[in-house]
């Protein structure tokens, strides 16, 4: 329960520097919402998961420029 957590945050904090994921529940069926896990463990799963995929939004958008529009690649940059 979510006044369990508040009231042990701490405690819980301490096994997650340990190394040990600690899994909240949440609701009267505790029903499973989160997994704190260390943050070395986190970066190390999610390294090159990120990438997006070229295209996922292909048809989903439109963007249009106008004929007099105009930008330099170093004012893109650093605008």
């Amino acid at each position: 329960m979510v006044a369990d957590f508040k009231a042990q945050f701490s405690d819980v904090l301490d096994k997650v520097r340990q190394g040990e994921e600690v899994v909240l529940g949440y609701g009267r069926k505790k029903e499973k919402i989160a997994v704190l896990v260390p943050y070395e463990k986190y970066r190390r799963t999610m390294a090159g998961t990120a990438k997006r995929r070229a295209g996922s939004l292909a048809g989903k958008g439109k963007v249009i420029f106008q004929d007099d529009f105009k930008i330099t690649d170093d004012e893109l940059l650093h605008s």
